[in-house]
């Protein structure tokens, strides 16, 4: 999935306005303070804000007093609402939804991945609001997915799981036999 610049700027915003939420009392926040806040350009950061209060998520007030809060509870605002209403659907393909795409031969059932990977994305940006993040509290299914081994890691483009294996096990063997750690570039070698 690519995360635009506006949804990740987007949810920054929402979510230093949800760490001074306190209902239809809360003070509001200018828009220079949360771009000083999250280090996002003031411009981009007035648009998006635009957007997102046309989204209903948040309430602006013009003047000197005047600025940015939250509509509505963090908690009763999900990740996958901002997304869609700053980006559009959560998958398309080629601007289409999954299931109104069709394929002939070989990529017949490529379709119903393109729906897997909507319903995947589904599980985890429904499933989470600006509250959980705001307060580092996922689910159990979020928990999961963060524990998973190399969820954290960056996978090399276009390496397929066995490429990583192999390389891993030519480097293992390159360090075994010259003495030296190919991956640590204070340890040089010539073959």
């Amino acid at each position: 999935m690519h995360v635009s610049a506006k949804v990740d700027y987007g949810m920054r915003a929402l979510l230093q306005l949800a760490t001074a939420y306190k209902g239809a009392e809360t003070s509001l926040m200018k828009g220079e303070e949360i771009s000083q806040a999250q280090s996002i350009p003031l411009k981009f950061l007035e648009g998006i804000l635009t957007e997102l209060r046309h989204a209903g998520f948040v309430v602006s007030q013009r003047g000197a007093v005047g600025g940015y809060r939250l509509s509505r509870d963090p908690s009763q605002i999900s990740l996958a609402d901002v997304v869609r209403a700053l980006d559009g659907p959560l998958a398309a393909v080629r601007g289409a939804r999954p299931e109104d795409v069709t394929y002939d031969g070989a990529s017949e059932h490529l379709r119903d991945v393109w729906v897997a990977l909507r319903a995947s994305l589904r599980k985890v940006l429904e499933n989470v609001t600006l509250a959980d993040v705001s307060n580092n509290k996922f689910d159990d299914s979020v928990e999961k997915l963060l524990d998973e081994p190399g969820a954290w890691e960056s996978r090399p483009l276009y390496a397929t799981v066995q490429q990583v294996k192999n390389e891993e096990l030519a480097m293992t063997e390159l360090a075994r036999v010259f003495g030296a750690n190919p991956r640590n570039p204070a340890d040089s070698f010539t073959i």
